[in-house]
């Protein structure tokens, strides 16, 4: 029986907890401190950013890839095996073009997302006008539609993965902190022997580290520290009178980096703000930030400006400092712990591929 821990359950550990229990032979943990979703996830917009993303290839491009195809599988997977809904919109991401952007520097993404399979269209200002007649500025010049992006509510898929994981044996303990980490020393690397909790100890063979920004103390006690800054994000849930453009019809809409999410019922969310660290290193929320968000989206769709503010919410993402998010790699010294954190503002658009990834790092040393 292979013994694996994993140290956090937003949604990248909950789909980690999900991919692995898959494995035949295998018992899972999965531990948190709060409840699922608590951290980054509960604050994200759940923005499957892939097509219409200028990631052309390499580590980049390949993880948004197979994340984007396993979500088509994923979804009905978890709504069959757990009962639950989950909130997945599969009617694509559109890219608005502002004046002084160059349309035909599209063309070779174009090309290549094809060969891919993630079609792209160019709307010039006339298809937008006719698809999307609630979208307003004279500086708009036309738009870029992905139809094969999407967007998912991230607390009920966080929620969704933990159910499918437990109905196929995973060991979820909500509220257990981590009080200390055993290892033992080899002639060639360290090993993490146990974990302790309020609940007792848990022997383990693989230790798996998906906790955001709580990684940097985990990974400080093993005397590995992982350098993981907060980028703050503030975001609005919105009401209005009328469904914007046609009912039939309600892609995300980002532009000048701000999204629009639609939620149905008149209802959508608007964000985020990207706020970083002061030079004390404290992330503290900006309502000016939040005020010129709000202003900037109602200036290319006007209908929100009489929208409702039903709620405003914020959360921090964990941003890797000096190297690229994501880091899902073994944690240098060790011979038996995998990370899986540091995602920044894709953690819910790359958890499946990270997913796979600890998956098949598990698997090769059988």
């Amino acid at each position: 029986m292979l013994r694996i821990t994993i140290i956090g359950c937003g949604v990248v550990g909950a789909a980690i907890a999900y991919e692995l229990s898959s494995i035949p032979g295998v018992k899972i943990t999965l531990l948190d401190r709060e409840t699922p979703a608590s951290g980054s996830t509960r604050a994200a917009l759940g923005v499957l950013m892939g097509g219409i993303s200028r990631k052309r290839k390499g580590r980049a491009w390949r993880l948004r890839e197979s994340s984007l195809q396993r979500y088509e599988t994923l979804i009905p997977e978890l709504e069959s095996l757990t009962g639950q809904s989950i909130a997945f919109n599969r009617q694509g991401i559109l890219r608005l073009c502002f004046q002084g952007e160059d349309f035909e520097s599209w063309n070779p993404l174009i090309k290549l997302r094809h060969s891919q399979g993630f079609p792209l269209e160019i709307w010039d200002i006339q298809e937008l006008k006719k698809r999307c007649p609630h979208l307003e500025n004279e500086a708009i010049i036309g738009a870029i539609y992905s139809s094969r992006d999407r967007q998912v509510n991230p607390t009920q898929l966080t929620q969704a993965l933990v159910a499918g994981a437990r109905a196929n044996g995973v060991d979820c303990q909500f509220g257990a902190n981590i009080q200390k980490i055993e290892t033992i020393e080899l002639p060639d690397a360290h090993r993490v022997r146990c974990c302790e909790t309020p609940k007792g100890t848990l022997e383990t063979d693989w230790l798996v580290i998906a906790a955001g920004l709580g990684s940097t103390p985990l990974t400080t006690h093993l005397k590995r520290p992982l350098d993981l800054r907060p980028v703050l994000g503030q975001a609005l849930h919105l009401q209005v009178k009328m469904p914007l453009g046609h009912e039939e019809f309600q892609p995300v809409i980002t532009g000048e980096d701000v999204n629009i999410v639609p939620l149905g019922e008149k209802n959508y969310w608007v964000g985020a703000t990207v706020e970083f660290p002061n030079e004390f290193g404290e992330v503290v929320a900006n309502p000016t930030q939040l005020e010129q968000m709000r202003e900037k989206v109602i200036s290319f769709c006007p209908p929100l400006a009489d929208a409702t503010i039903l709620r405003t919410w914020l959360g921090q993402r964990p941003r890797p400092e000096g190297r690229p998010a994501p880091i899902i790699e073994p944690l240098s010294g060790y011979s038996n712990v995998l990370l899986a954190t540091g995602h920044y503002r894709n953690g819910i658009l790359l958890a499946p591929a990270t997913a796979q990834l600890i998956r098949n790092l598990i698997l090769e040393t059988l």
